[in-house]
């Protein structure tokens, strides 16, 4: 016996909006990662410079990214749910 979803599901018409701004942004952090990566292979002394309250480049680094992929997260709902809203206003206007 099948069952049929709670609810209706409709063309997601945001999805090509949201592919693309979750591309640019994995992109904006890929740089920024690059840029650890790159202090910890060609500059690994960098690392071990104190940069916050004692604690060294690595962590402060480290912290920064986790961090920093949080709120491009936050972004990306934000401006994801934005758009649907804005399309859906639309739709309720042509209707």
């Amino acid at each position: 016996m099948l069952h049929e979803p709670a609810a209706k599901q409709e063309k997601d018409k945001a999805s090509d909006w949201k592919a693309k701004l979750g591309i640019k942004l994995f992109w904006l952090y890929c740089i920024i990662y690059l840029g650890f990566v790159g202090i910890a292979v060609f500059a690994p002394e960098l690392m071990r410079i104190p940069i916050l309250a004692g604690t060294n480049l690595a962590i402060v680094y480290g912290m920064t990214l986790i961090i920093f992929a949080i709120v491009l997260g936050l972004i990306y709902n934000h401006l994801c749910t934005k758009k649907e809203d804005e399309m859906s206003k639309k739709d309720g206007e042509t209707k």
